[in-house]
Formats: C-alpha cells, sequence, structure tokens
C-alpha cells in the first residue's frame, strides 16, 4: 500500500511509524503503552487499499482512540494534530509571502504596512517584514488584556469590532511594545554617553566624540520606537563643542586656517561640514533593528526669540551657556549646507523644523525670515512652525507636540524639548459622519444638503457631538490601556531611553488621529474650501476632540489631535469603506491628510494657508497639521516672504512647501525641480522625489496607491501663485 503525503508524493506504507506516533501520544500524557495496548489499537485500525492518504491515516488513529476509550490520549493527539497543522500553515503563508515579496516592484507593495522609508529590497528587509503579521498579533492581544484587566465589565468584542471599522491603530505591526516617537534631552548624554543605553561609547569630549557617539546614539535610541527620534538640541550642541574646539568666536573665524600638517587645506568651515556630512549621512544608513530603514531623525531650528525663551535657562554641565550667535551661524550653515549636498545625493534624514515667534501677525526675527526666504527660494526642503509663544516642539516629520514643562535641570536638561507620542489611534471620520447619518435617517430624510445654515439644526449638531463623544470614550479607554503597556514595560525595564533620562513618559502624549474629514465633509454635501459651513464643520469636529481630550488628562494620561499622515492607513481605510458599501469619492483612492483637498484645482494657495489657519479652527488641532503646498517650481525669494508673511497673518502654525526632485539614473544628475529629460546627458531614466507626507523618498519606492494619489495632486504654477498674492 502506498501513502500518499500533503506534497502527492507517495511512499511505501510503515506501520512502524504509526506505532511510534502513538506511543509518543501515551508517553506525552504520562501513560504507559505495551505491546497489549499496540495490539489492541492495531485490530481497530482499517488501513487497507492501494493507496491512502496521511489525513486519513491520521483520522483513523484519533477515531480508534477514542473506539478503545483512551480518551486523555484521543485529546492529545488531536491537539498535536491542530498544532502541526498551525505549524504547516503558518510556514506556507510566510512562503506565499516570500514569494510574493521578490515579485513586487517594491518592499512597500509586498508589505501589511507600506513605508516608503525603506529603500532596498533585500533578505534583511524580507526578514523583517515577514513578522509582522505575528508582531500584530501579539501587541493586539496585549493590548485587549490590559483593556479588559482595567475594564472587567467592557465587551472586548466592541474593541475589536472598532478597530475593524471606526478606528485605525498606527503601527501595530511594528516591533512589540514600543511607543510611538519621541523628541528627546541630550543632556544625559553629555553626562554618561550612551552607558545607559547599553552601550560602549564614553561621554563625548570634543567634537570629533560627539558626532561620532551621536550617530551611535540615534540608532540606540531609535531602536525603542515604532517612529521617529528628534534631537531638537543637537546644533546647540554641537555649537557647544565646536566652541570647546576653537574658541567661543570660532563663527567669526570660519576661513582660518586649523591643520598645517595635512595635504588639504582645513578650515573651520570645512572641517565643520565634515561632521556635517559625517553625521547626515550616518543617520541616513540602514539599520538592521528597523528593517533596514534609516532611522526616522528631526533636527530642529530656531528664531532667536524662540531660541531664547527655549533654552534661556540652560546651561551644559561645566557651567558654560549657549551663544545664541554662534548656534545661529552653526545652524544656517547647516541647513545651507543640506540644501546644496542634496544636489549630489538625495539625503531623506534628517527632516528639519524652523520655530519661529510671530507678534501681532508678523515675524518676530525679521533676520530669520529673511534667511528662510532665500532658503526656500533656493529649493531647500523643511518645514516651518510659527506660534505666538513658545509652546510646541516638532517630535515626527508632521506631528507638534505641546511643550508642558519648559524648566531645566541639572540631571536631564531642558525638560521642554522631550515630548512625542506613545500610541496614535486615528478616527475614520468619514465612516463615522456615514454612521451617525444612519441613524439619524427619519430626522434627515428628504434632505439633499443637511449642513446649509437653514437646514442643519442646533439638535442635529448636538447629536452628531453625542455621536462622537461615545466613540471618543471607548478610544480614551483603548488609549489608557496602551499607556499601561507602557509603563508595563517601562518598569520591567524595558525602555532604556527612559530610565537614562532622555525622555519622560509622562511628557509624552496619546494622540487621536484623524483621517477622511474631506470625505466626510463630502457626503454632508459640503464643499471644502474657504466657506461657513465647511469651517462650521471643522470647528464643531475639531473642538469636540478637543475638549473631550482636556476632559479626560490626568497625571499619567494627556491627549492631543492630529490630522495624520496615513501612509498606509489612508489607502487602507478608503478601501475599508469601499469593500463596507460606504460611500467614497471617485476622484481620488485615499482620505487626504490635509484640511484641504490636494486634487482640487479650485482651491488658491492662499486659501490652502487658510484652511490650516486660526481663521479656521486650526488651532484646535494642538497635535499639529501641517499644510503641504504642492507647487510645480520654486518662487522667487520676494514670493516665499509674501506667502509665509500671509501665513503669518493669518495664523497658519505649520506648512512646508512641496516640489519634485529629479535624479539621472543613468549619469546620477540630480536637480530640484521635476524633469523629464536629463539636462546632462539626455537621458529620459528620471526618478522622481518627493514627499508622501513628511520626508522625502523616491516615489518609485512608495506603494502602487501611493504612486496613483501623487499622480491626481494639484502643483500650483508661480504665474498663479503671483497674481494671488498681487490680489490679497
Amino acid at each position: 500500500m502506498l501513502v500518499i503525503k500533503r506534497d502527492k508524493s507517495t511512499q511505501e506504507f510503515d506501520l512502524n511509524k504509526i506505532k511510534k506516533v502513538i506511543q509518543k501520544t501515551f508517553q506525552a500524557t504520562g501513560s504507559e503503552f505495551t505491546e497489549d495496548l499496540w495490539e489492541e489499537i492495531q485490530d481497530e485500525l482499517y488501513l487497507k487499499g492501494d493507496f491512502i492518504d496521511v489525513e486519513e491515516i491520521q483520522d483513523q488513529i484519533e477515531q480508534t482512540l477514542f473506539d478503545c476509550n483512551h480518551l486523555k490520549e484521543a485529546k492529545a493527539f488531536i491537539l498535536y494534530r491542530e498544532a502541526h497543522k498551525q505549524k504547516r500553515e503558518k510556514a506556507k503563508k510566510n512562503i506565499e509571502f516570500i514569494k510574493k515579496f521578490i515579485k513586487s516592484s517594491n518592499t512597500a507593495n509586498a508589505t501589511i504596512d507600506d513605508n516608503s522609508n525603506v529603500g532596498t529590497h533585500g533578505i534583511g528587509v524580507l526578514n523583517a517584514e515577514i513578522h509582522k503579521e505575528d508582531n500584530q498579533g501579539t501587541n493586539m492581544e496585549l493590548w485587549e488584556n490590559k483593556v479588559h484587566e482595567l475594564y472587567p465589565d467592557f465587551d472586548i468584542k466592541i474593541m475589536r469590532n472598532d478597530f475593524k471599522t471606526v478606528l485605525y491603530a498606527h503601527d501595530s505591526s511594528s516591533q512589540v511594545l514600543m511607543p510611538y516617537c519621541m523628541a528627546v534631552s541630550m543632556y544625559p548624554f553629555l553626562l554618561n554617553g550612551l552607558k545607559d543605553l547599553g552601550g560602549k561609547s564614553a561621554v563625548p569630549k570634543n567634537i570629533d566624540s560627539f558626532c561620532g557617539i551621536y550617530c551611535n546614539l540615534v540608532f540606540a535610541l531609535a531602536s525603542e520606537v515604532k517612529g521617529a527620534v528628534a534631537t531638537p538640541e543637537f546644533l546647540m550642541y554641537m555649537d557647544y563643542f565646536c566652541r570647546k574646539e576653537w574658541g567661543d568666536d570660532y563663527y567669526l573665524n570660519y576661513d582660518l586656517k586649523i591643520d598645517s600638517i595635512s595635504k588639504r587645506e582645513k578650515t573651520i568651515k570645512s572641517q565643520i561640514e565634515q561632521y556635517f556630512q559625517q553625521v547626515t549621512y550616518s543617520i541616513n544608513q540602514i539599520a538592521g533593528s528597523r528593517g533596514m530603514q534609516s532611522p526616522f531623525t528631526n533636527f530642529s531650528f530656531f528664531d532667536k526669540y524662540f531660541f531664547e525663551g527655549m533654552f534661556g535657562e540652560f546651561y551644559f554641565p561645566d557651567g558654560t551657556r549657549p551663544l545664541w550667535e554662534s548656534t545661529n551661524k552653526l545652524q544656517r550653515h547647516y541647513l545651507h549646507w543640506l540644501n546644496q549636498e542634496r544636489l549630489k545625493c538625495i539625503l531623506t534624514f534628517p527632516v528639519c523644523s524652523y520655530a519661529c515667534l510671530v507678534e501681532n501677525g508678523e515675524f518676530k526675527d525679521n533676520d530669520t525670515f529673511e534667511f528662510i526666504s532665500q532658503e526656500y527660494s533656493e529649493g531647500n526642503s523643511f518645514f516651518l512652525y510659527l506660534s505666538n509663544s513658545v509652546d510646541s516642539l516638532s517630535s515626527c516629520c508632521r506631528l507638534a507636540n505641546a511643550i508642558q514643562d519648559n524648566t531645566f535641570s541639572f540631571t536631564n536638561g531642558q525638560i521642554g524639548v522631550m515630548t512625542g507620542s506613545k500610541n496614535v489611534i486615528t478616527l475614520n471620520l468619514n465612516r463615522i459622519i456615514q454612521d451617525w447619518y444612519r441613524d439619524e435617517m427619519d430626522k434627515l430624510k428628504n434632505i439633499s444638503n443637511i449642513w446649509k445654515s437653514n437646514t442643519i439644526t442646533a439638535n442635529l449638531k448636538e447629536d452628531l457631538t453625542k455621536y462622537i463623544i461615545n466613540i471618543l470614550d471607548r478610544v480614551y479607554k483603548y488609549h489608557t490601556a496602551y499607556n499601561e503597556l507602557m509603563w508595563w514595560a517601562k518598569d520591567s525595564k524595558l525602555f532604556n531611553a527612559y530610565d537614562a533620562g532622555f525622555i519622560d513618559l509622562n511628557k509624552q502624549y496619546l494622540t487621536i488621529g484623524i483621517s477622511g474629514l474631506n470625505q466626510a465633509a463630502e457626503f454632508l454635501g459640503i464643499t471644502c474650501n474657504n466657506n461657513e459651513e465647511y469651517k462650521d464643520f471643522c470647528s464643531l469636529i475639531f473642538k469636540t476632540i478637543k475638549e473631550e481630550n482636556l476632559k479626560h488628562k490626568t497625571t499619567k494620561t494627556q491627549f492631543n489631535t492630529e490630522q495624520i499622515p496615513g501612509e498606509s492607513a489612508a489607502i487602507k481605510l478608503y478601501n475599508r469603506d469601499k469593500k463596507d458599501g460606504y460611500w467614497v469619492p471617485e476622484d481620488t483612492n485615499l482620505y487626504a491628510s490635509y484640511v484641504f483637498k490636494p486634487n482640487d484645482s479650485n482651491i488658491s494657495i492662499l486659501d490652502k494657508i487658510i484652511l490650516h489657519s486660526s481663521n479656521f479652527a486650526a488651532n484646535l488641532l494642538d497635535g499639529g497639521s501641517a499644510a503641504h503646498l504642492n507647487l510645480s517650481s520654486h518662487l522667487s525669494k520676494e514670493q516665499y516672504k509674501k506667502i509665509l508673511n500671509y501665513a503669518a497673518k493669518v495664523g497658519c502654525k505649520y506648512l512646508t512647501f512641496n516640489i519634485p526632485n529629479s535624479e539621472c539614473d543613468d549619469c546620477g544628475f540630480i536637480t530640484k525641480v521635476p524633469i523629464d529629460i536629463c539636462p546632462k546627458c539626455g537621458s529620459s531614466h528620471i526618478s522622481k522625489y518627493d514627499r508622501i507626507i513628511g520626508y522625502l523618498t523616491k516615489i518609485a519606492n512608495w506603494s502602487s496607491g501611493r504612486q496613483i494619489e501623487n499622480t491626481t495632486r494639484i502643483r500650483t504654477n508661480k504665474d498663479i501663485i503671483q497674481k494671488d498674492l498681487e490680489s490679497c
């Protein structure tokens, strides 16, 4: 008799193999296995015919054990079969993933959580991505268990359903038990080096060791978070070591020769640029602990008044204080150098954010304003944060977190720089609004546009507010449970960065994200531009969430709200809703990440700024909502000055300009504008780079859905912008 195996091959039947299996089953249950028992079982087996498959043999073993009243052994055999079945299915699933990964055009199209920061497509990435489903299962199981522990009367099935419908848990497939993103104090680095992070690097003593060990610091910190690591003080600390090396007035002597032995002429300026190069290229290298991604690194830049407000009470360990003049020279030098270096290599990191104070609707530091406008006109790429006070810092490529305590400590340094998000849960507003609408059908029948000023009633608005609050109440439960998991991990000594004093868990936020805002408004018949209906709708949504955030704040839990970038979430939520029969627009394939629609050709750049301004309730998004102003080409310095002045005047807090960069695949020529033909070699093999949301990456590395969305973005040209500026 031949046995048909699972792979359809055959082999000669061997009764001894069945005997060994049954013997192991008895041994596993602690029962004695004798020859008499074997004879009894063998007599009950019916193994006849020319062919028999493996599953039939195992079915007969299982049934025979029952028939012979060996119930404990039968149960053990069933569990054994199931365990091996799951192992086979998991292996099969992994093999299918490997095949899909190999065939995919890039990593983003092969994973369950795409990320354009992954530029390679090799074995290192494969081994990181293949575990994501397991990580997701583990993370969700831990999370559900904690929710049940804290709220034993809460039905966990509601949570599971929420995350399949109206909510989205960000990066749940990332490594287990990690916070989302962090902005850290570098002071412990000056005191103890990397010792408290488990590293061997000593305390930096000079500019050489500072730059070298800093690179190690970034990778060490990035290994403990899902997303970004911001070091807002990096350039201030670098200036400190430059002054230790060359004196407090080094910035006035950039052309001073510092090496008489080297064949290459070295000046202070050239040596500083060498350090810039060392740090920048190091943080753009891939890391195995991050699935062959570069660490998401963020640098902060400051105008004079923001800097003084932020670091006015700061002391270095040797008792000296930061110097604005030298730090300012260094930070400007770096930003300008980075822009020029990106003509040699399109560097993704650091993501740069410039923080400026605004007073009476104008830039307070006019010198910085002139510098920023000039840099934008030269094609530089960075975010601009405008505020009336020293109130927030960017801890991510689009997320602004409020500064809670800007005091100085000789143990932890500037406390105010410690911020970030522990977790992000996003509301799918399009689905939420449609669910509410269905619940309100009796009140809303025969109304085509319920948000018209003469149609929407105070009662309906109150009903919608209550509906949203009901969902938020569950979100706060989920966030609180996640926060407790973070504390459990910290108390279990799993978070070196927290124990070492780089970051304080109580300084980070639990963030509520927003997605589908445009689509929710359109479903209600609202046009997503600068009009009172849309302003009223946005205000109701943003205000409701912000007020509830404040109500639920405790000493251990604080909440903020941001309009998420949703690199993959924006597509997943759109597709989920479409599949489940909800209305989704046909003019896009995802939910946008702005208050305005990036594919709307009828909205001006000034109105886009208005929609992200205090005039339009955007101040209520205390977690950030950057206005990405997509342009077809760079503007003049004067045009940028007018746009930035307008942003300051209307209270737009967070913005940036996006113009695709291009690189010739044949000769390597790089330009900061989109091109189809290389002007250097004539090749048509051109790779374009742009931001999905936060950081600059090759469009070919984006998921197919994001590449489609990129083709629908409206990029305003300078002539249209000039007309808008003349009319404002």
